[in-house]
């Protein structure tokens, strides 16, 4: 099983389609390279989307919560913004961000595989 202590920043959006979900994963994968996965302590970002394309996760692992607030606090975040902003103008379909806060998370527990309990009767 894998011991993760990074950190995570989730990041959720509601979509009209499959389409859109193309468009949008694109998008976003193209603000990850231009202004996030230089930083020092970015690991990666990870796209999922729903089966039935209503949603796209990106899921944006760090090192450290410190790792992800040093990005914060040194890059450009205006830029950024204005990237993804850009980016949701040119969609065809129409994307709403779901998140009501900010949406970093720590793993805090994890199920591995493992062997079948046996009942105890």
């Amino acid at each position: 099983m894998d011991t993760d202590s990074g950190f995570y920043s989730i990041i959720d959006y509601t979509v009209d389609g499959h389409g859109t979900q193309r468009e949008l994963v694109a998008a976003f994968a193209e603000i990850q390279e231009r202004w996030v996965r230089f930083h020092p302590g970015y690991r990666s970002a990870r796209f999922h989307v729903s089966t039935d394309g209503t949603r796209v996760y990106n899921i944006v692992r760090w090192d450290s919560e410190t790792a992800y607030r040093d990005f914060v606090a040194t890059s450009d975040t205006e830029g950024r913004m204005a990237a993804i902003q850009a980016a949701l103008d040119g969609l065809s379909g129409q994307a709403e961000p779901r998140m009501s806060g900010p949406p970093t998370y720590t793993v805090v527990r994890e199920i591995g595989p493992g062997p079948r309990p046996t009942d105890p009767s």
